[in-house]
């Protein structure tokens, strides 16, 4: 079973902590914060910790389309047009983003309220005798493990954070800066959460949603990747540091190796309501419908995302861009397009018979007059989309369900679900371990790895047929083979695995912080926005600037709360 779901106790309990008292006395309904200090209540506490990385809004999702799909190219921020949530439509194009965004300002605060959970969990878990509390051990792990979580996606938003751990008294939260650390001492700092939780977590949680030690060592070995690209003040990548890397190997092997996790036989199944928490998802946050409260633990970071006909009706963002469908696009031999594949669009229906693709494209896309959430008497209209003039006709298909799919929700205006969000896959770990032996120069190593990726891929295509049982798009997908139709060195290698990246996870918010951990992102989207700026009159604007765009400003309101003592990311 799931991870027990928020009670109204526990809410009760944590609203009466966060609340100022006005008076000595406390009021009815309010547990006095000593009260809480009871094996039974700190079990709620630790409830209400993961209960607070589901608490995200469209506005600001903690899947992080609008920041890690939107500003990497392979996204259009959709809706109906660019003044919907006009923010996001800053973020893609980074033309006007200012640091008194609204929107950067919630996930800021959003990120540290979930951080001010599992503090405050932990103060009362390290007063608490093990004998008072046995699981006290595996407690202060799994909180360790969601701060460290929520430190990480402010990290890669932001870089200069304030760094507020459960030794930190709430009246001085204002006084500790956002580079008393360095880049290099914070990574530590997030590192040493998932390095304690390798030491204290169990293999195997007797609940699905609880952080296991197999988890811990997979997020600790996805800090170290990230934390091994250097950088300096100004975003500059000036070196990989190897050893990081080798730790990165020896972490990813003991995932591989435990026997808890794999790739699922058929890549549908990291998208369907009814595989959660199946092989492939290390860790995800767990939502749930018709579990006692109002509207349940649904996805909001998905709401925007479905199509606008009358099975959803709401709200059409979130569409893949035109770049990303042509990067589907294969060769002859089966493999990508590296340096050919936007010459062409693919736009008509029939041009997904007259060329190849690699099969995750159905997965990912959909694609007017494809069936829709493998259903083969659904039929994805143009009509669906919402502004089709301004973003194409394209919508987004991972993070949605069917509107038939017992998790499936409508909470007027808009959609939601009690489908997973997958915050950690075995593919992921496959890739990263990949990534980590090309830059070590060991790429023939990591050749069996993203070809293990490959043959998954090109074996997906079960849910991807019409009425007839015809394949709904003109499949070719091959493995890479040395000397039969590749060179496999160091450089192609790390071509590969980039590409690989892009597309096995194409729209579940990562690649714009691959691109930032590569170095590579002005280049990147510099160039992508010179071709598209010929398809989208709204993107002639956009432009990322090196040394600033890397990273979103912080938030002027937080700058206001500490008097200025916060420092502003360089460029802003």
């Amino acid at each position: 079973m799931k991870l027990t779901r928020l009670l109204l106790a526990t809410l009760l309990i944590v609203a009466g902590n966060s609340c100022q008292r006005a008076l000595d006395v406390a009021p009815n309904a309010v547990i006095d914060g000593d009260a809480l200090n009871t094996p039974e209540n700190i079990e709620k506490l630790c409830t209400a910790a993961y209960a607070a990385i589901g608490n995200d809004h469209y506005t600001a999702p903690f899947t992080l389309w609008p920041y890690g799909n939107l500003r990497s190219g392979d996204a259009y921020k959709g809706g109906a047009g660019t003044a919907d949530i006009s923010a996001f439509h800053f973020y893609e194009t980074f033309s006007y983003i200012r640091p008194d965004l609204s929107e950067s300002d919630v996930i800021w605060y959003r990120l540290y309220v979930s951080i001010s959970r599992a503090n405050d969990a932990l103060r009362r878990l390290n007063a608490m005798s093990e004998e008072a509390f046995p699981n006290k051990k595996v407690r202060q792990a799994e909180m360790r493990f969601l701060r460290g979580h929520s430190y990480f996606d402010l990290k890669i938003l932001f870089k200069n954070i304030p760094y507020i751990d459960e030794s930190v008294p709430t009246q001085e939260y204002g006084k500790i800066s956002n580079v008393d650390l360095s880049n290099e001492e914070s990574w530590n700092k997030i590192a040493d959460d998932f390095r304690f939780g390798t030491e204290n977590l169990p293999v195997a949680q007797p609940e699905k949603g609880r952080a296991d030690q197999i988890a811990a060592k997979a997020y600790l070995a996805k800090v170290l990747l990230y934390q091994a690209y250097q950088q300096d003040v100004n975003h500059n990548v000036t070196g990989i540091n190897q050893a990081k890397l080798t730790e990165v190997v020896t972490l990813t092997d003991a995932v591989i190796t435990s026997g808890r996790y794999g790739l699922f036989d058929d890549f549908s199944k990291n998208f369907l309501y009814e595989y959660d928490n199946g092989t492939e998802s290390i860790f995800a946050i767990q939502r749930s419908k018709n579990d006692g409260t109002p509207k349940g633990r649904l996805d909001w970071s998905s709401a925007l995302s479905y199509p606008m006909n009358t099975e959803y009706g709401c709200c059409g963002f979130h569409q893949p861009s035109q770049n990303l469908v042509n990067a589907f696009k294969t060769d002859s031999q089966g493999l990508p397009l590296f340096d050919t594949f936007n010459q062409k669009d693919v736009k008509e229906l029939s041009d997904f018979q007259q060329n190849t693709f690699d099969p995750r494209l159905d997965h990912t896309v959909a694609i007017p007059g494809h069936p829709y959430k493998y259903k083969p008497d659904f039929i994805y209209q143009a009509s669906w989309a919402r502004a089709p003039d301004i973003y194409g006709s394209y919508a987004s298909m991972k993070e949605t369900v069917a509107y038939d799919s017992p998790g499936f929700q409508k909470v007027p205006p808009f959609m939601g679900s009690a489908k997973n969000n997958i915050l950690l896959r075995y593919a992921d770990v496959l890739l990263w371990k990949a990534e980590a032996l090309i830059e070590l120069g060991r790429e023939n190593e990591a050749l069996p790895l993203i070809n293990q990726i490959r043959q998954r891929a090109k074996r997906s295509t079960a849910l991807l047929k019409d009425k007839t049982g015809k394949d709904i798009s003109s499949y070719k997908l091959e493995t890479y083979q040395p000397g039969v139709n590749c060179t496999w060195n160091r450089t192609f290698a790390r071509q590969a695995l980039r590409w690989e990246r892009r597309l096995e996870f194409a729209m579940e918010g990562n690649r714009f912080f691959d691109l930032v951990r590569w170095g590579i992102a002005a280049e990147y989207l510099n160039a992508y926005f010179t071709q598209e700026k010929t398809k989208r009159e709204y993107l002639k604007e956009a432009r990322f600037t090196k040394n600033r765009d890397e990273y979103l400003p912080i938030p002027l309101n937080q700058i206001n709360y500490t008097a200025n003592l916060y420092q502003q990311n360089p460029g802003w």
